[in-house]
């Protein structure tokens, strides 16, 4: 990721964060709405909760980008407790969607498209990562 893009994210999300219960609400809804084979991996969860990490979790990956090197394990981990849960590779895209429309609802004119590429960026970048570390197999085989 070029230093602009990282800036371009980290200015964006510290938008968010003051509205960080309603983003993770509005990622939820959208994402069940969008892609609903995905909610029985939330079986038992307490949503707004869930909501609370996952917006704990994107601040800490978020602003972590300019060093890459210290969020890449914990991201290779996180994927792979993910597995535990039924997450497929195929999964990260349909969560890396529904953030940029919900980015998109949230900031509005504040997430004009060199925002979006930059997100876009960030997301594959990391998303990259992680469907590496869970499914190795089929990474290996892909390429």
């Amino acid at each position: 990721m070029q230093d602009t893009q990282i800036s371009l994210v980290q200015a964006s999300f510290a938008k968010v964060v003051p509205i960080a219960d309603t983003a993770a609400g509005l990622f939820y809804a959208d994402l069940f709405e969008t892609a609903p084979e995905v909610k029985p991996y939330f079986r038992g969860t307490d949503i707004t909760e869930q909501g609370k990490k996952l917006m704990m979790t994107l601040g800490t990956v978020v602003n972590g980008l300019h060093n890459l090197d210290a969020i890449v394990p914990v991201a290779e981990q996180l994927a792979i407790r993910h597995v535990a849960y039924g997450v497929q590779a195929e999964d990260y895209a349909k969560v890396g969607a529904s953030r940029l429309r919900t980015l998109n609802k949230g900031l509005g004119d504040a997430f004009p498209p060199e925002v979006e590429a930059a997100w876009t960026a960030a997301y594959t970048t990391l998303s990259g990562v992680m469907i590496a570390a869970a499914y190795p197999t089929e990474t290996q085989t892909a390429d």
